[in-house]
């Protein structure tokens, strides 16, 4: 599923216009992003969490080559599903 088809399926339930419901689904997305880039959890009761978590610098090996590379510090956003949403997955 892609943002249009989300944005589909918010106006399907909803019955708000497909303009409409993209507007929503671009504004809950960027809501999400913005609060992460501030280094916030994003807890959304009965789906899960979006929590940002550090990589630290570390050295690997090309696989071509063998050759030990430097590999930056870096952020990643990992989530986490509420227990209703795993539920749901397994029946």
């Amino acid at each position: 599923m892609n943002t249009n088809e989300l944005a589909e399926a918010v106006a399907g339930a909803q019955g708000i216009a497909k303009s409409d419901a993209k507007k929503i689904v671009d504004g809950v997305l960027s809501a999400i992003s913005d609060a992460a880039v501030k280094g916030e959890e994003i807890s959304l009761a009965g789906f899960g969490k979006f929590k940002v978590k550090d990589s630290p610098a570390r050295e690997g090996r090309n696989p071509s080559t063998g050759a030990t590379i430097a590999i930056a510090a870096s952020k990643k956003l990992a989530f986490t599903p509420a227990k209703a949403l795993k539920d749901k997955l397994n029946g």
